[in-house]
């Protein structure tokens, strides 16, 4: 007599559990989605996505992508717990500009277009560039990308429309030789067409290679020019406005600013002077003209504790909104710091990075929209079909997912993962049935280390609560490791492996 299957987990309990484990984890839940389809729907619908905004409030940095010279398109480095990739668009030649709300965007120079990029659908489209930009004219370049549905609170923005801000900058005319135009324009994939040019002219304004573009409200961005001057681009209003940095330090090395958030959603101006980082924000004193005002100041020194380091070792690159995280480049590798609890986190042991780009984001397995591999795309078969060699295949081309899939993780591809674990299940069901014992063995593989791992990491987070400033950030912390010790340390500074290998199989 053939045994009864267990009971199914009711789906109100499978979604309670899948949420629990932290959102800079998503292996986990890439093994959620793959052990049948109940789960896999749990995990990719909307709402679910909702609710781990509701409970973890900040989204994680997944990552970055970054331009090398020797590359000739962008890298992407995972900040996770766990390893995990995202396959970076086939988009030759190109460099990435911007990452918010769900988007990525990368230039190309040579095809002349943008190319925006959903994280979770894996959905691409091009944009044509402006028919204002003159290639042979133009020397820098900087673009931004944002929802653009009206009422949005940015928990799921895939598949709404967007908008893109271009800017640019040429030499000014021959009477005009030592100034630059500076010139934006926004596009909108409502209409489909880019809106009208305004320009700004300055001697001082170059390019905007290595700081990150900031948004404030819904229609006010902001650009930081690599001598620190810095755009603000009105996108309601179609207005660029130049601010200049000098009543704050005007012999400072431009290079020590950057445009950050603060806390109140307004803009922020950091000053990295090693040991400290100051923070200055712009306010209007009795009635008189704005200025930067000193608002904060962080000792970079306490937080990272490296020994022997000059002023030069030590650099702020780049500012991850939505996450309210900086980025700081360092002799002895990568750092994050969350900028309200101060808490600090080694990512990476390489350093030098330039042109990062931060992703900041829940990541929630969902189907792939394009460029998915041939073999995802081959039809699936129906067990019995009229030749008697059509369920061997279906089963030979499920084996091959299976072992793609397995190689993608190992390789820390869990995006690639996804979809080969996905594809080999829905041709397994039809052959042996949701609950075989033929089908039992690739299901163990997907699940079973999904509700140990997500237990202990439940544990492991009981002790900090996760939205709760860390006042004593300096003073030290405590932290689980992989055996589930507990281990104090003299400060916050996690200098465990940046990227440990977590795999399904």
């Amino acid at each position: 007599m053939a045994a009864t299957p267990p009971p199914a987990l009711p789906v109100e309990l499978v979604e309670e559990i899948l949420l629990r484990p932290p959102p800079d984890d998503p292996a986990c839940l890439l093994r959620a989605s793959v052990v049948c389809k109940t789960w896999g729907a749990v995990v990719s619908h909307r709402g679910f996505r909702r609710r781990l905004h509701e409970l973890h409030r900040a989204p994680p940095v997944l990552g970055f992508f970054h331009s090398c010279h020797n590359k000739r398109a962008p890298n992407f480095v995972a900040t996770t717990a766990s390893s995990f990739s995202l396959s970076v668009p086939d988009f030759r030649s190109c460099r990435a500009l911007d990452c918010r709300h769900g988007r990525a965007l990368f230039f190309s120079r040579g095809a002349q277009e943008l190319l925006v990029w959903e994280l979770i659908t894996g959905a691409q489209q091009r944009v044509p560039l402006a028919p204002a930009f003159q290639p042979a004219d133009v020397i820098y370049v900087s673009a931004a990308v944002l929802c653009a549905a009206d009422g949005c609170d940015h928990k799921c923005c895939h598949g709404c429309p967007f908008r893109l801000v271009f800017l640019f900058v040429t030499m000014g005319m021959a009477d005009h030789d030592n100034e630059y135009d500076t010139s934006a324009c926004a596009y909108s994939s409502e209409t489909g067409t880019w809106g009208e040019l305004t320009s700004v002219r300055s001697e001082f304004l170059t390019g905007f290679m290595n700081h990150s573009t900031v948004l404030t409200g819904r229609s006010l961005l902001y650009f930081m020019s690599d001598d620190a001057f810095i755009l603000e681009y009105d996108l309601a209003r179609n207005v660029l406005t130049l601010y200049d940095t000098q009543d704050i330090d005007s012999l400072a090395d431009p290079e020590t600013f950057n445009l950050v958030l603060a806390e109140e959603g307004g803009l922020q101006v950091s000053q990295e002077m090693y040991p400290h980082l100051k923070f200055w924000t712009r306010e209007v004193i009795d009635g008189l003209d704005a200025r930067w005002v000193l608002s904060r100041v962080i000792n970079l020194g306490s937080l990272l504790q490296i020994v022997a380091v000059v002023d030069a070792e030590v650099r702020v690159v780049c500012f991850a909104e939505g996450a309210n995280v900086i980025f700081v480049d360092t002799v002895v590798g990568l750092f994050t710091v969350e900028l309200q609890s101060e808490r600090v986190r080694k990512v990476s042991n390489d350093r030098g990075f330039c042109n990062m780009v931060p992703v900041v984001s829940f990541y929630t397995p969902a189907p792939r929209a394009e460029h998915q591999d041939p073999l995802l795309l081959s039809p699936i078969k129906e067990a019995g079909g009229e030749e008697g060699g059509e369920k061997e295949k279906t089963l030979d081309q499920a084996q091959q997912l299976f072992d793609k899939g397995s190689n993608a993780i190992k390789k820390g591809g869990s995006v690639n993962a996804f979809e080969c674990f996905s594809h080999d299940r829905s041709i397994r069901h039809p052959c042996y049935g949701e609950v075989s014992l033929e089908d039992a063995g690739t299901l163990n593989i997907y699940g079973c280390t999904l509700l140990p791992k997500a237990q202990k990491v439940i544990d492991s987070s009981c002790d900090v609560p996760n939205s709760a400033p860390n006042k004593e950030s300096v003073k030290g912390t405590s932290s689980h490791d992989d055996a589930g010790n507990s281990t104090t340390s003299d400060s916050n500074v996690n200098c465990g492996p940046p990227s440990e290998k977590v795999l399904l199989c």
